[in-house]
């Protein structure tokens, strides 16, 4: 662990080069098998995706260093600037080292109504994060506010790297956060115990199967 600021660590994480490992290049040749010849560069999404998951894989960082998105390009038959300009417009892709755990907190209208103000303060008195976009000290929490996750009928919820974590308030998030820190992630999902979407307390409609139907005892 270095005393280096956070904010600093990104220049100073560039690795010199980048070159995919076995893993790598098998997914993103059944990615390019998906388009037809020449159409190589709709996969460029996913080809990005699979770079951040081997930097996660090399360094405990899910990031997308310059070098990364170059192989990319060159992978793909692309011109660079058009690699750095789909990494650089969707928030699943990080252009500069992150935590262990990546906090994307949902602010959007459902999850505020139902409490993420307070599972922001939970978040920021568990790690230490002052602002949004910042790595905790100990490296192993980034913190960023990102719009509607799609999860708004189990609100409030968090998505920690690629796990949604829904029915939250202040004490399940402070929860969440010791056990991510102890190294014991718990199952994804409602941390109420709620089943999928259905209400608090359990489902109060269609408990019961029509006979015939499949599934239903004869």
């Amino acid at each position: 662990m270095t005393d280096m600021h956070p904010a600093d660590r990104g220049a100073a994480a560039e690795p010199a080069s980048f070159a995919f490992d076995a893993e790598s290049e098998a997914q993103i040749a059944a990615l390019v098998a998906k388009y037809p010849p020449g159409r190589q560069a709709s996969a460029v999404i996913g080809a990005l995706y699979v770079a951040q998951g081997q930097m996660r894989r090399a360094t405990g960082s899910a990031w997308l260093p310059r070098v990364a998105m170059d192989a990319v390009a060159r992978r793909l038959s692309m011109p660079p600037i058009r690699v750095y300009e789909a990494a650089t417009f969707y928030l699943m892709f990080n252009t500069r080292p992150i935590g262990r755990f990546h906090l994307q907190v949902c602010t959007t209208t459902p999850c505020w109504l139902r409490g993420s103000d307070a599972v922001v303060a939970a978040c920021r008195a568990a790690t230490g994060i002052g602002g949004w976009g910042e790595t905790s000290e100990d490296g192993m929490f980034t913190m960023t506010e990102v719009e509607c996750l799609g999860a708004c009928v189990n609100a409030p919820v968090i998505q920690v790297n690629d796990d949604f974590y829904e029915d939250l308030d202040a004490e399940h998030t402070e929860r969440l956060i010791a056990a991510l820190r102890r190294g014991e992630p718990p199952a994804p999902g409602s941390m109420i115990g709620r089943q999928t979407s259905a209400p608090v307390g359990g489902p109060t409609t269609l408990t019961t199967l029509t006979p015939g139907t499949p599934g239903a005892a004869e």
